[in-house]
């Protein structure tokens, strides 16, 4: 199941069924199942608590990925299986990057969201060679937004005390 939350940010997230049915399209073509995956959307200071309490970085990011398959109790012996986790993401750091690399919001957003998944089923971002790998993936992922019916409409108020 796939569910969405959001933490001390005004967000509303348009179109939840169809990037349900988007993600879990996603998955399934990578040859995993859907098993229990917690967005949570928040503010930057949110994100950076989170990132000190359990990784001990001090540093805002966009997105932080837990894998919670181990603690999946459907996947009991079969962990490879199945994706479940629970996703942190900062919409002031999504905003802030949609004005950097000129992408706008939603686009910035969908492609966050498809990042922590695709990191699930074994997509890595850590060299150059992985970085390009990672990205041809989110971009053919984004290609299908248009077939589930996900709209450029995505809208965020940014708190942040960085430029967004």
């Amino acid at each position: 199941m796939i569910r969405f939350e959001v933490i001390d940010a005004t967000f509303s997230l348009r179109h939840k069924n169809a990037i349900k049915n988007w993600i879990k399209e996603i998955i399934l073509s990578k040859n995993r199942r859907v098993g229990d995956i917690n967005y949570i959307f928040s503010d930057d200071e949110y994100v950076l608590e989170v990132n000190r309490k359990y990784l001990g970085h001090d540093y805002y990011t966009d997105i932080i990925t837990f894998d919670t398959s181990e603690y999946d109790e459907r996947t009991a012996g079969n962990q490879a299986d199945r994706v479940s986790a629970d996703i942190v993401i900062s919409l002031d750091t999504v905003a802030a990057d949609a004005v950097t690399y000129g992408t706008g919001f939603s686009k910035e957003l969908y492609r966050v969201i498809i990042h922590g998944i695709l990191h699930l089923v074994g997509y890595d971002d850590v060299n150059e060679a992985d970085s390009h790998r990672m990205r041809k993936a989110e971009d053919d992922a984004l290609a299908l937004l248009p077939e589930f019916g996900i709209l450029d409409d995505q809208a965020y108020i940014c708190r942040a005390k960085t430029q967004c």
